[in-house]
């Protein structure tokens, strides 16, 4: 059995992912009312992935973590992402939302074998170079603290000495990090959702691991719609209907008649919701979430989803912010915003996962959610690099029984 912890859990996409991976959630850690009323009316429903999730509305900082073994699989959590988001205030480590040293400390507490952090693409800005360097280097050496009265750039000498120096990988709690920034549309996610993943071994396994390669590509999309037509055959518009190739993407259509792309086409808005009636019918009462709002308007920075694309990020609040949007482009140009169900859609959440509060704050839990396909594709691969470490470890202690026996 592979055990895991997740942190800033949210509504959960990160931590079904990780279920979905295979791995057994020994706490599920979130400290927003809301986010947990969700998880709790899913399990009340008797909603399979999350029905035995250990559940702990609280702070991290405060949550006892006595109960959890040491040496679990993995620990994995989005900490929280407006110090570093580009709609929020940029602040980093002034920003009292940073929780990146509390994760730093959970890793130290619990010695997991693995972690996963997820956060946003703001993170890897220039400005935010050293900082971003400062928490790969606090997680990679997690037995080595900031000491009392110590600023955060001290303390990030302090880490490249020990780096440099390599005594700790030798005989300290040390981790091998990796970071990944990672569009998950390439990855079968209807969105081009930017995020980094922060990936970590514990140094002494030996785990062998890198990022999943990609599975969907834009190219392939481009190949589907302008060169086969089979994307249109597929969502049965008629050739009358369909748009006309964009000028921009002449040059790519006609190298891509040479060559069929091996990757399987980006998903797109239309594929996500095609199966779903129009909110403004009376059919659509019949399913939960997805109930029209009305309001939706065009200004700069905020024109809305091309239906035929991946959606633009998804981001918490009832519209979007520059950068991110909650509302598509119908086929008469007009735009409407996308409904609780069909966020949770273009986020891959199941549709038997319902979401607590109003539509304000669902796209709030929505928007800060990692998805949940996004989340099985990396947990999945840690999972991998785990099974497979501990295969090599019972052969190297085989090995070394026959060779003892036979001495």
């Amino acid at each position: 059995m592979m055990r895991a912890v997740e942190l800033f859990a949210g509504a959960g996409g990160l931590a079904m992912g990780v279920s979905l991976a295979g791995f057994k959630s020994l706490a599920v850690v979130e400290w927003d009312k809301w986010a947990c009323d969700t998880v709790r009316e899913n399990q009340r429903r008797g909603y399979p992935l999350v029905n035995g999730w250990p559940l702990h509305e609280g702070d991290v900082r405060d949550t006892d973590w006595s109960a959890i073994p040491r040496d679990i699989e993995l620990l994995a959590g989005g900490p929280p992402c407006q110090p570093f988001s580009m709609g929020g205030k940029h602040k980093a480590h002034d920003d009292k939302r940073d929780m990146f040293p509390a994760t730093v400390q959970i890793v130290r507490t619990l010695r997991p074998k693995t972690f996963i952090v997820e956060n946003v693409k703001g993170l890897t800005r220039s400005s935010f170079a050293n900082y971003f360097e400062y928490i790969k280097l606090q997680l990679e050496f997690p037995e080595v603290p900031r000491r009392a009265h110590e600023s955060w750039f001290d303390h990030l000498m302090r880490l490249q000495t020990e780096k440099t120096s390599g005594r700790m990988h030798e005989t300290g709690l040390t981790y091998n990090v990796t970071a990944t920034l990672v569009n998950a549309a390439d990855y079968g996610v209807p969105q081009k959702r930017e995020r980094v993943f922060i990936i970590g071994t514990r140094s002494d396994l030996g785990i062998d691991w890198h990022f999943p390669e990609a599975t969907h590509s834009e190219d392939a999309l481009i190949h589907a719609q302008w060169v086969t037509g089979e994307y249109w055959d597929r969502h049965k518009v008629a050739k009358r209907d369909r748009p006309l190739p964009p000028k921009k993407l002449l040059r790519r259509i006609q190298a891509l008649t040479l060559k069929k792309p091996t990757a399987l086409p980006w998903r797109t808005v239309r594929d996500a919701i095609a199966d779903l009636p129009d909110p403004r019918t009376r059919v659509a009462s019949t399913i939960r979430d997805h109930k029209f709002q009305d309001g939706a308007k065009v200004y700069p920075g905020h024109t809305g989803s091309p239906l035929d694309q991946p959606a633009k990020t998804i981001k918490a609040g009832d519209h979007g912010v520059p950068g991110g949007e909650n509302m598509m482009v119908l086929p008469d140009g007009k735009v409407r915003y996308f409904t609780a169900r069909e966020t949770a859609r273009i986020q891959t959440f199941p549709d038997g996962y319902v979401f607590h509060g109003s539509w304000t704050e669902t796209m709030r839990q929505l928007g800060n959610a990692v998805p949940v396909a996004l989340g099985r594709i990396v947990a999945s691969s840690v999972a991998q690099a785990l099974v497979e470490s501990e295969l090599r470890r019972l052969d190297a202690q085989h090995s070394q029984k026959s060779k003892k026996a036979a001495a």
